[in-house]
């Protein structure tokens, strides 16, 4: 069968491409058949529905007969959303690494009928220019090798794939102690700009995983450098162009140094994180602003990202009607005419200027003034962004992709869930318990966990972040109802993550499922990307997983993953922030049992105290704890509702106040951890 075969795909990008002139395949067996069959080569182009240069080359060139015709006489032809299938894209996107090409989408790969890759790049102007080949050209020229000079691309395709399969550089370390941790915590500190927040530097990204180990660091004992690195950077994205002032949410990153001017798209990853680091800082700082984002970020999500089913969608793209951030910025004529008499203040507070802050219009920013001013004032510029608001939700919005998918998801059932049980809302926590309960419905299949889905229709094997995100997902909310139910489903997914994911011979999660045969190797890292890594993150949910259930496996488990990747994060410790932040899991657990019908507030105070990252374990009565559990035989003198906080396996006292609370702390000596 011949022509484009995207038409029957759920992914909203593939579905972006089902009328381009060029045939089309989705990633499968049957590509890298028919392309064996033909004697072709594969170009395999990776991108993602909210990724703005993908639309730029789609509109040049795949769109174009001419180059259509090329591709369709000398290649099969493949279509992949990187968020839809991560596994292709990170093996893939790895390989143009090991090309000495810098990373980025559209990803363009050229591969043999084995899957292997030979040559690549990212995008490609139709004509030569801006430094880059033409299209027209590279394809040419690929053609021409393919045919008359095979040996290259195998001996190409040999050393590439060598490169995959190699490991990574490590040093000698076989654990990392406590004062590496410590260490890498300063080295990073250093990084930090101490103004601006954020790494040094443009383009500034959240860095959700650095920023939340520095934090995590910064609490026991208290470190203010750490905490006030956290503090500056959540507030200059807060009151930053990166933060949609009028609609909540964070974009995905901003091109200067100064969080003015962001690329304009949101992604549900970046603003579930956010939301969990504001939640985290808010605990101790209380700072105002930080609830309000949280609350206009979740409002955000869960009225403009969520599905009907319940779970949550993946993205919003940069470009309306073909012009990036066209949407979110304003002129100050268009203000002032809006506002009235409210226009004066607005225009001040939010940087308007007429000949605007950004090619002549205006990202509404409050980096000039970032404090809170008196409740009349912030009255005033609530009802002013309200007006704006309204007005915007008239304009052409930017292109929404509807997909769900697992790991995102469980980002996202985790931050409502957590702050549903910090600030006590209701409405967060019914959002956060539906959306757990629809995404197992929709994407549980045959034992194993399925990625990404549409309308229903769950497709694709899942990765390990998906299982390690949907387990901290569980984790947050058995904090928030203390269902034990939640706890059984954490095990059903850890069964089923070891089960297709563990590496038997080198220790650790391997990305993708052993169910996919057609990729030409299997990567497994420690590395984190703009959300955590999964087998960082096992390292916590694994340690849990033994609180809560007394097996040594799951202990096991995790501390062989400290030992594979232990050296190389000694090598590399700004690589692998949330490693970094759960090795204490092993060598220093802190854990909290609420026993009975405790208050919210006394747990809520203590988890204050310990940090939300605490392994948090509500039971009903002693035998709802292991037998070897430290606080079992406490709680058969006391059994009362109350609180139970052990650092290894000493448990303090039960604590029933606040006061016994600080007791109870001040005998674990918690001040003296590294």
């Amino acid at each position: 069968m011949s022509g484009n075969l995207l038409a029957t795909e759920t992914s909203p990008y593939l579905l972006q491409h089902k009328d381009n002139p060029v045939h089309w395949m989705a990633w499968s067996p049957q590509a890298f058949e028919r392309a064996k069959a033909e004697d072709k080569p594969v170009l395999l182009s990776v991108g993602y529905a909210a990724c703005h240069w993908c639309h730029v080359m789609a509109h040049e060139s795949f769109e174009d007969e001419d180059i259509a015709g090329l591709m369709n006489a000398n290649f099969i032809n493949i279509k992949v959303d990187r968020e839809e299938r991560p596994d292709v894209d990170k093996v893939y996107m790895t390989a143009l690494h090991a090309l000495g090409e810098q990373g980025g989408w559209p990803l363009t790969m050229f591969l043999g009928a084995d899957g292997r890759p030979f040559w690549g790049g990212t995008y490609f102007p139709p004509e030569s220019k801006y430094g880059r080949p033409g299209f027209k050209h590279v394809l040419s020229e690929i053609a021409r090798l393919w045919k008359l000079e095979r040996h290259k691309i195998e001996s190409s395709s040999t050393a590439i794939v060598a490169a995959l399969q190699a490991e990574p550089a490590r040093g000698q370390a076989s654990e990392i102690t406590g004062q590496q941790v410590v260490q890498a915590a300063d080295i990073i500190l250093n990084a930090v700009d101490p103004q601006l927040g954020g790494l040094r530097g443009a383009p500034k990204f959240p860095q959700a995983p650095v920023f939340d180990f520095l934090w995590a660091t910064s609490l026991h004992p208290h470190h203010p450098g750490r905490a006030a690195a956290v503090t500056t950077t959540l507030t200059q994205i807060s009151q930053g162009g990166i933060y949609d002032h009028l609609g909540g949410g964070i974009a995905r990153y901003s091109v200067d140094a100064h969080w003015l001017v962001p690329h304009f798209e949101k992604m549900l990853y970046d603003n579930a994180q956010f939301v969990s680091l504001l939640t985290r800082a808010w605990l101790k700082t209380r700072d105002p602003l930080f609830q309000i984002r949280i609350e206009e970020t979740l409002n955000f999500v869960l009225s403009e990202m969520t599905t009907p089913e319940g779970v949550f969608a993946s993205s919003y793209d940069a470009d309306s009607e073909g012009e990036e951030g066209k949407y979110y910025v304003w002129s100050k004529s268009e203000i002032d005419r809006l506002l009235g008499s409210g226009a004066a203040l607005f225009c001040k507070t939010y940087g308007v200027k007429a000949e605007g802050n950004w090619e002549a219009h205006n990202i509404l920013n409050r980096s000039l003034n970032p404090a809170l001013q008196n409740p009349d004032t912030e009255a005033q510029l609530t009802a002013s962004r309200k007006i704006l608001l309204s007005v915007r939700r008239t304009r052409v919005p930017p292109g929404f992709d509807n997909k769900v998918l697992a790991d995102w998801n469980g980002l996202m059932i985790a931050s409502p869930a957590e702050a549903a049980f910090v600030f006590g809302r209701d409405d967060w926590a019914a959002s956060a318990q539906h959306a757990m309960a629809s995404l197992m419905r929709i994407h549980w299949s045959d034992n194993r966990l399925l990625h990404s889905s549409k309308d229903g229709d769950a497709r694709h094997e899942a990765t390990s972040d998906d299982y390690a995100n949907l387990i901290t997902a569980c984790r947050a909310l058995h904090l928030l109802t203390g269902d034990s139910t939640h706890i059984a489903t954490a095990v059903r997914l850890a069964t089923a993550l070891f089960e297709n994911h563990w590496d038997h011979d080198r220790g650790g999660y391997l990305f993708a499922s052993r169910r996919v045969s057609e990729l030409p190797v299997q990567t497994r890292t420690i590395h984190d990307d703009a959300a955590p890594n999964a087998n960082g993150v096992m390292l916590a949910n694994l340690a849990a997983l033994h609180h809560y259930t007394g097996s040594t496996d799951y202990l096991k488990l995790a501390q062989q993953i400290g030992e594979c990747f232990a050296g190389e994060v000694e090598r590399n410790p700004f690589a692998a922030p949330t490693y970094l932040k759960n090795i204490r899991y092993l060598s220093d657990p802190i854990q909290i049992v609420a026993t009975g019908d405790v208050s919210r507030e006394l747990l809520l105070a203590a988890i204050t105290r310990t940090g939300l990252d605490t392994v948090v374990h509500r039971i009903a009565s002693s035998d709802d704890l292991p037998t070897e559990h430290p606080a079992r035989l406490k709680f058969a003198t006391d059994s009362k509702a109350a609180v139970f906080i052990c650092r290894g396996m000493a448990c303090a006292a039960p604590a029933h106040s606040e006061a016994e609370l600080n007791d109870a702390l001040a005998v674990l000596s918690l001040h003296d951890r590294p």
